[in-house]
């Protein structure tokens, strides 16, 4: 699965003449399904989607705050080119999800993100549609994410999550106890090995 992720001032999906949808300030999906795609695929889109950390914080610090931090809104737009695999100069798109398996899927897709954010918050384009997606793009910042290829794949990522997670949870809590207590043994035994060091020279003097 692919996506494509961009931070926007404002989104507008049209087809024809008619405005299916529109957003304010957050994210604008390109969503590309593929024939391998399972659940655990979505549930690794869906997450990061509304995890990544795009957004200032309250003080403007850069790339702290994800669009659920900020109640930004979030424009999804089912995209099958995203799968396009070039043969010569000619796109082809025989690893994309067929449109009777992927209408499901992506629905599915968009009702687990309206379970887990807020579902007012979560537009949509038009399935199968010719759609003119226009939008401002805020930086421009534009993230392409894909799903892991595979179980060792997903294994691999958990892990490397829940390193950076640890390594998070560390630097907001400062020095821990023991390495402080570790700091002071050190320093402890720096002076008491000048201080034996001192008896020896002393005892050396006539």
């Amino acid at each position: 699965m692919k996506a494509v992720i961009q931070r926007v001032n404002k989104a507008v999906v049209t087809v024809g003449e008619e405005q299916v949808s529109s957003i304010g300030r957050g994210l604008c999906v390109l969503l590309g399904l593929s024939t391998e795609d399972t659940q655990r695929d979505a549930d690794y889109i869906v997450r990061k989607i509304l995890n990544l950390r795009l957004f200032e914080d309250e003080n403007g610090r850069a790339w702290s705050k994800s669009v659920m931090d900020r109640d930004f809104e979030v424009l999804c737009v089912s995209q099958f080119t995203l799968q396009c695999i070039l043969k010569g100069n000619k796109p082809d798109f025989h690893s994309a999800m067929p449109a009777e398996l992927a209408q499901p899927f992506y629905t599915s897709i968009l009702e687990n993100m309206r379970s887990i954010y807020k579902p007012e918050l979560i537009k949509d384009g038009k399935f199968g549609a010719y759609m003119q997606v226009q939008i401002q793009n805020d930086g421009p910042v534009t993230i392409e994410l894909s799903s892991p290829a595979g179980p060792s794949d997903a294994r691999q990522l958990s892990k490397q999550e829940k390193q950076q997670q640890r390594k998070e949870k560390t630097r907001s809590k400062g020095p821990s106890e023991s390495s402080r207590e570790k700091g002071a043994r050190s320093r402890q035994d720096t002076n008491a090995s000048s201080g034996a060091e001192g008896d020896v020279s002393s005892e050396r003097e006539p």
